[in-house]
């Protein structure tokens, strides 16, 4: 416990101190952090959209305007007997009409000053639970309602779906790689400013050794100072993190609902939150090390 307490102060003045350098120390940890902090918030939230347009992805076959009722029933029959929808919706070119002019208000004069309807008609599917895991199967399905006389096109939503998810990983991996690079260089700093206050302690240090002080005394206090520089650096992120995500949901959350249809954007966890703090320490801690290994 005396040890412990020795470390503390000579930590904390070391810090006094040279408090300019341990603030670019702690600066960058905490940029580090925010960006860690970062990619997981949108990540965590893209990860919700994904889902959730997953749970909601619907088949949609098109017909042409010269199909048959013959044509029409022999799409809704191939459907029905697949085992894969949950609900089948037939919308005509009416209906497919007033739908636009109630998504988008602003161009239905337009659409009504037509004399032909663009729009198609339509069956919407609806899938079931059996098709979350059945990818290949719908695609077969979908292939099949393609090739059938009368219609002109079949949009899947997971198709589009999976290229998202791709892209999530492509911007988590190279989050991932940004965020190892600043860890990197977080530690280095940290080594760096600890360095400098053990040459400002030089002839204390060598007193020390001369006296036969342990080896754990000497550096002891180099480690504390470094964790708690990463502690600091941690907390500074995850306030900027927390102002940053306030901000931003306080000006684009109505946008984000009505853009994309993300509800209640929420905040990473709060055991992410406590692993942003530990990471932080860990690399103060890390930093500590380096530089007191040069101590011998």
């Amino acid at each position: 416990m005396r040890a412990l307490q020795y470390f503390l102060e000579e930590a904390f003045a070391s810090l006094s101190h040279r408090w300019r350098p341990a603030i670019v120390s702690v600066v960058t940890i905490a940029a580090g952090l925010f960006v860690l902090g970062f990619f997981l918030l949108v990540n965590t939230n893209l990860q919700r959209l994904v889902s959730r347009w997953t749970d909601a992805a619907e088949l949609a076959v098109y017909l042409r305007d010269d199909a048959t009722q013959e044509q029409s029933d022999t799409v809704r029959t191939m459907i029905q007997s697949s085992g894969l929808a949950a609900e089948v919706h037939f919308a005509s070119k009416d209906e497919a009409r007033r739908q636009f002019s109630e998504d988008f208000p602003d161009l239905a004069p337009a659409a009504g000053s037509l004399e032909r309807n663009p729009f198609p008609a339509s069956y919407e599917v609806r899938l079931n639970n059996r098709a979350q895991d059945a990818t290949t199967a719908i695609d077969r399905m979908a292939a099949a309602l393609g090739s059938l006389p009368g219609v002109a096109d079949v949009r899947y939503d997971r198709r589009w779906l999976s290229r998202l998810e791709t892209v999530v990983r492509v911007i988590r991996g190279v989050g991932l790689l940004l965020v190892l690079l600043l860890a990197c260089a977080s530690a280095l700093t940290v080594a760096s400013v600890v360095r400098l206050a053990a040459s400002a302690r030089h002839d204390e240090i060598e007193i020390m050794q001369l006296v036969g002080a342990p080896l754990s005394y000497i550096r002891g206090p180099l480690v504390l100072e470094g964790l708690l520089q990463g502690g600091l650096g941690a907390l500074l992120g995850v306030v900027l993190l927390v102002a940053a995500f306030t901000a931003v949901k306080a000006r684009y959350a109505a946008f984000m609902h009505d853009a994309i249809g993300l509800t209640g954007v929420s905040f990473v966890p709060v055991q992410l939150v406590a692993l942003l703090i530990v990471g932080g320490m860990a690399l103060g801690c890390v930093g500590g090390l380096i530089a007191a290994r040069s101590l011998r």
